[in-house]
């Protein structure tokens, strides 16, 4: 599962995507909108502003607007950089592999093997995913959860 603050934090820069390259949002704003606590906002506006994400802008007309095009930011990039590695196992890790303690050989370890394709199945989907693909994203997706 995704962090809450990851699911903050991509909530918010789709809701900067949607206000327009030109016009900052205020954080209260985007809490009020977003139902996102303030206080937690801040400390995520911060994250994604020392990132490079967000910039933000002080004055009359100041808030907060998205530094990068909403396109070139990804679900995975965004995840990754809040939530850290994204693999179910940590031998799968791109970031942060390590070999499982338990585990006598990789090559053989038949869990590793499925977890490998869900792991893959799963960067694709996020790391081609963008904020940009929120805003054109209206209905909401039928899921058919198994189990």
């Amino acid at each position: 599962m995704i962090s809450q603050k990851a699911k903050y934090a991509l909530r918010t820069l789709a809701a900067l995507a949607r206000a327009n390259d030109r016009v900052p949002m205020l954080i209260a704003d985007i809490a009020e909108q977003q139902k996102i606590p303030k206080k937690f906002l801040e400390q995520i506006l911060l994250d994604l502003k020392h990132r490079g994400l967000v910039r933000s802008k002080r004055g009359k007309d100041g808030g907060y607007l998205l530094l990068k095009p909403a396109h070139e930011i990804t679900f995975g990039e965004i995840l990754r950089m809040i939530d850290g590695p994204i693999a179910p196992l940590p031998c799968l890790s791109q970031t942060a592999y390590r070999k499982c303690d338990d585990c006598f050989s990789e090559v053989e370890c038949d869990i590793r093997h499925v977890f490998a394709r869900v792991a893959e199945a799963t960067r694709e989907v996020l790391f081609s995913s963008t904020i940009a693909d929120t805003l054109n994203e209206k209905s909401p997706v039928a899921v058919t959860l198994v189990g």
